[in-house]
C-alpha cells in the first residue's frame, strides 16, 4: 500500500473512531490514549504488520515534532500568569525540586537494572518524569474536583515538559560531547537558553499583538485567526531552529509571550488549536504503538514492570507527597494528586528525541520508556473515572479544606490580603438601599446540599470557581460572599 493512502486511512481512523467512541471514553475506564495506543501495536511489526516503522521514520519526526510544539505552545496560552503573580512558590516547589528528585531517582533503577550509562539513565529519568496532559484531561475539566486540586494537576501536566525538556537537551549535548570547550559550552546555553526563548517571545507577543490591531481595524473572520494561532507556533519553531537554538523551548516562549504582554488570541484558535493538538497527539500514538510493537521484544520484561511499578507506585507518589506535606489539602486530596501522573505521549516524544540525536542505547531507551508508558496509560487511563467520582462524592459529602481555596497557592497558605466583614445587618441595610451589592452565595457543595436555602437574589458561585468567575466579570458594585 502507498504510504500515502495508509497515511490517508489512519487519519480517517482517528477523526472517525475519536467521535464514535467519545461518549465510552467519558463513561468507563478507557482512554483515548489506551485505544489508539494500543491500535498502533495491532497494526505494527508485532501484530498484523500493516504499519512497518522504525523510531528513525521521517514520517514519526514530523508528526512528533509539529504535535510537541502544537501543545507546549497551547500549554503556555493557557497558563494563568496573572493569577500566580507574585505566588510563585507552589508551582516552584512542584515544578522544581519536586521534578529534580523524580528525575534522580528514576535514573537510579534505570541504571542499575538495565545498566545503562548513568548519563543515559538521567536522560531517561527526565523523560519518565514528565507527565501527559491527554489522560489528564477529564479530570482537570471535572467540576466536581475542586479548582485548586485541579490547578496542581495542570500545573505539572502543562509546564513540567518546559523543565525537563531543557535538562534533556543538555544531557544529550554532554552524551554527544557537543562542545568541546568552555567558548563551546557558553554558545550552546546562549542558543538554548537566551535565543531560542527571545525568538520564541518575539513571535508570540508581536504576533498576537499585529493581529488584534488589524483585526480592530479591519476585521480579519475567525477561520483565518483560527489558522494564524497554528502559523505562530510553526513560525516560532522554524525560526530558533533556523537560528541555531531548539525549537521547542521557542514554542513554548511564543504561547507564553502571548500571555506575559497582555495579548489574546481569538477564542476559535484555542478550540481549534486543541481538537487539532488532540487529534496530532492521537495519531503520533498510533505511529509510537506501531514503533513499540517492532522494539518491545528488545526490553527485559521482568525489569521494565519492576522499573513501571517504581515510576508509578512509589518514586512521583512520595516526592509529591513530601512537596505538598504542608498544603491544606484533605488526605483524599493528596492521594489523588499523588496518583494522577500519568506518562504518556511526551515521553514517548521525549525519548524520540535522543534517538534522533544519535545518543548511543537511545532505541533501548524508547522500549523501556515505553513499556513504562503502556503500564501507565492502562493503569491511569482505567481509574482516571472511578478515581474521579471517588473523590468528587467526598467533596459532595463533607466540607474539604482544598475546596476553600482556588489556587494551588493557597493551598500552601500563601492568601489574598484579609478581606474586610459585615454583619448580616449591615448586608440587609446594604441591599434595602439604592445600590445594592452583588452578593455571592460561596458555600462549600456539601453544605449548600444540606442547607437548601439561599439569600434571596443571590448569586450561587462555587467556593474554588470564584477566580474563574471574576475573570469574566466586569461591574462596579460592592460584591459581598457568604460561606460555610
Amino acid at each position: 500500500m502507498p504510504d500515502f493512502l495508509l497515511a490517508f486511512g489512519l487519519i480517517a481512523v482517528v477523526l472517525t473512531i475519536a467521535a464514535l467512541v467519545s461518549g465510552v471514553v467519558e463513561r468507563s475506564p478507557l482512554s483515548f490514549a489506551l485505544i489508539f495506543l494500543g491500535l498502533g501495536l495491532v497494526l505494527g511489526k508485532g501484530g498484523f504488520g500493516i504499519i512497518e516503522m522504525g523510531p528513525n521514520d521521517s514520517n514519526l519526526e514530523i508528526v512528533a515534532t509539529l504535535t510537541l510544539a502544537l501543545v507546549l505552545f497551547l500549554d503556555a496560552v493557557k497558563l494563568q500568569v496573572d493569577e500566580l503573580g507574585k505566588r510563585w512558590l507552589a508551582p516552584a516547589l512542584i515544578l522544581g525540586p519536586g521534578t529534580g528528585m523524580i528525575i534522580a531517582l528514576t535514573a537510579i533503577p534505570l541504571a542499575l537494572l538495565f545498566d545503562f550509562r548513568w548519563i543515559l539513565a538521567f536522560i531517561g529519568g527526565a523523560i519518565l518524569a514528565s507527565t501527559d496532559p491527554v489522560v489528564l484531561r477529564e479530570i482537570v475539566r471535572d467540576r466536581r474536583i475542586p479548582r485548586s486540586v485541579r490547578q496542581v494537576l495542570k500545573i505539572e501536566g502543562g509546564m513540567n515538559d518546559i523543565v525537563v525538556l531543557p535538562v534533556i537537551l543538555i544531557l544529550i549535548a554532554v552524551a554527544q560531547d557537543s562542545a568541546s570547550d568552555v567558548t563551546g559550552w557558553l554558545t550552546f546555553f546562549l542558543k538554548l537558553l537566551f535565543v531560542s526563548p527571545i525568538i520564541g517571545l518575539a513571535i508570540g507577543g508581536i504576533g498576537s499583538w499585529l493581529i488584534s490591531k488589524i483585526d480592530a481595524r479591519m476585521g480579519i473572520r475567525r477561520e483565518y485567526q483560527a489558522l494564524y494561532g497554528v502559523g505562530l507556533v510553526l513560525a516560532a519553531y522554524t525560526a530558533a531552529t533556523a537560528a541555531g537554538g531548539d525549537g521547542f523551548l521557542s514554542a513554548f516562549a511564543a504561547g507564553l509571550g502571548v500571555v506575559l504582554l497582555n495579548q489574546t488570541l481569538c477564542d476559535c484558535f484555542l478550540e481549534y488549536g486543541e481538537v487539532t493538538a488532540e487529534m496530532a497527539m492521537l495519531f503520533a500514538f498510533i505511529l509510537f504503538g506501531a514503533v513499540l510493537s517492532g522494539i518491545l521484544d528488545s526490553v527485559a520484561i521482568g525489569p521494565s514492570i519492576i522499573l513501571a511499578g517504581l515510576v508509578i507506585f512509589v518514586i512521583r507518589p512520595a516526592i509529591l507527597g513530601l512537596v505538598l506535606s504542608r498544603a491544606r489539602m484533605s488526605w483524599e486530596a493528596h492521594a489523588f494528586v499523588s496518583w494522577f501522573g500519568p506518562r504518556g505521549l511526551n515521553s514517548l516524544l521525549l525519548a524520540l528525541l535522543v534517538v534522533q540525536a544519535g545518543v548511543p542505547g537511545a532505541e533501548l531507551l524508547l522500549a523501556t520508556v515505553g513499556v513504562v508508558v503502556l503500564a501507565s496509560v492502562l493503569l491511569h487511563g482505567a481509574t482516571a473515572t472511578p478515581a474521579s467520582a471517588w473523590y468528587g462524592g467526598k467533596v459532595a459529602k463533607e466540607t474539604l479544606a482544598e475546596e476553600r481555596q482556588s489556587t494551588v497557592s493557597g493551598l500552601l497558605g500563601y492568601e489574598e490580603n484579609e478581606v474586610a466583614r459585615i454583619k448580616p445587618a449591615e448586608l440587609k441595610q446594604l441591599i434595602d438601599g439604592p445600590n445594592p451589592p452583588l452578593v455571592l452565595d460561596v458555600r462549600s457543595r456539601s453544605r449548600y446540599e444540606e442547607d437548601g436555602e439561599q439569600i434571596p437574589g443571590s448569586t450561587r458561585v462555587l467556593p474554588d470557581q470564584v477566580a474563574d468567575w471574576a475573570a469574566t466579570q466586569q461591574t462596579d458594585r460592592l460584591i459581598v460572599a457568604y460561606c460555610t
